[in-house]
């Protein structure tokens, strides 16, 4: 069988290459063409049609520049597909490129297989309309997303486990010591916080001082911050006062390591909790209230880190806009040091939060109902 898959990001990849190997294992005979990168690349023994980097823009304005850029890739990923002329066409989040590239399969026969749904039950629900229109198989990676797509939408989605479970789990057995950490990136023997401000320049800018000043009220910890991929360290001064350790390329172990994390929202929260880190979610963005009031109308959900989500409850204090301010991310951080209350409770209830997410392998799940699908004749 042939196999199409179109990863925008750096997420993507990682989980899509996951993917391809369950695929291979699955279906001996699998071919594999792909929009993705690197890890992807290695899974698969070919290089993509177009590399994420040539694809991953974030924000209207970035959108807005990079227009010509997003219609040629467009153009270039139709192409391929014609000339593959794959059995199924699979589909890693990433939702305004993949939809649109999904309505052109499906006109041309190819049947549509989405891994890890875009997170409509956030916000642009208008989306539904359409997978439901264009995607034959929906493999969820949040055990409550099945239930929003068939009870608000009458569709039927399917809980496949979530990679990120055993993702953790092999590079915690894998991670060095914490003696060799330290060694490794020259720092002193002290207790650390973590300091993950995200992956963007915005995020960096709006959350990295506030990280910092709440870990400076705690003088016996000494603060670390996860220097991302792509931004170049210099940029971090702009944020950061002299002498405050960078460690790059190595954000999990520096999570493992740490007593206690600041982390920007996103999928570094859901790998801090399977980790075993407690941590306190920080979301400065541009910081004005009618900025939270705007979001809280705009977002239909009750949380915004994958682990209170998962949960159902809250796990982990989310600091959002207003709220994060260096008094009141401190005062949090301070809750959840070794020996205070808040420690051991979010640590029950990451346990609780793994149990909730199951043991399934999540790409071999996906694998499995991907093949019968390509298996399947086009109505």
């Amino acid at each position: 069988m042939k196999y199409f898959i179109s990863a925008g990001e750096p997420s993507g990849d990682l989980h899509a290459s996951e993917l391809i190997a369950a695929i291979m294992h699955t279906d001996k005979s699998a071919e594999i063409a792909f929009l993705g990168g690197d890890l992807m690349a290695a899974a698969a023994g070919c290089e993509p049609v177009i590399h994420y980097r040539e694809m991953a823009f974030m924000g209207f304005s970035e959108v807005l520049r990079h227009l010509p850029q997003i219609a040629s890739n467009m153009k270039r990923a139709r192409k391929a597909i014609d000339d593959f002329r794959p059995d199924v066409l699979v589909l890693v989040d990433y939702p305004s490129f993949n939809l649109k590239l999904a309505a052109y399969a499906r006109k041309h026969g190819t049947r549509v297989a989405y891994y890890i749904s875009p997170k409509v039950w956030a916000w642009k629900e208008w989306r539904v309309k359409e997978i439901r229109r264009l995607v034959d198989r929906m493999c969820c990676i949040l055990p409550f997303e099945p239930a929003f797509y068939r009870d608000r939408h009458n569709y039927e989605a399917t809980y496949v486990g979530n990679p990120s479970v055993k993702e953790v789990d092999e590079r915690l057995a894998r991670a060095s010591s914490r003696e060799e950490f330290i060694r490794r990136h020259n720092l002193p023997d002290r207790p650390i916080i973590a300091l993950v401000p995200g992956s963007r320049r915005s995020e960096i800018k709006n959350n990295l001082q506030i990280m910092e000043a709440a870990a400076a009220m705690y003088p016996d910890y000494m603060p670390v911050v996860a220097a991302a991929p792509g931004i170049d360290l210099s940029y971090y001064g702009y944020y950061l006062t002299p002498g405050i350790p960078l460690v790059s390329g190595d954000t999990f172990e520096l999570m493992h390591h740490a007593e206690v994390a600041l982390v920007t929202s996103g999928t570094a929260t859901l790998e801090c909790a399977l980790i075993g880190t407690p941590q306190v979610v920080c979301y400065r963005a541009n910081g004005i209230k009618l900025s939270y009031k705007i979001m809280e109308k705009l977002l239909k959900i009750s949380y915004v880190s994958l682990p209170n989500l998962i949960s159902g409850k809250k796990i982990i204090p989310e600091m959002l806009v207003h709220m994060c301010t260096p008094k009141l991310v401190g005062r949090e951080l301070g809750n959840i040091l070794p020996g205070r209350p808040g420690h051991d409770n979010q640590l029950e209830g990451y346990r609780e939060m793994r149990a909730i997410l199951g043991t399934n392998d999540a790409p071999a799940t996906a694998a499995g109902i991907i093949h019968q699908l390509a298996n399947r004749k086009q109505q």
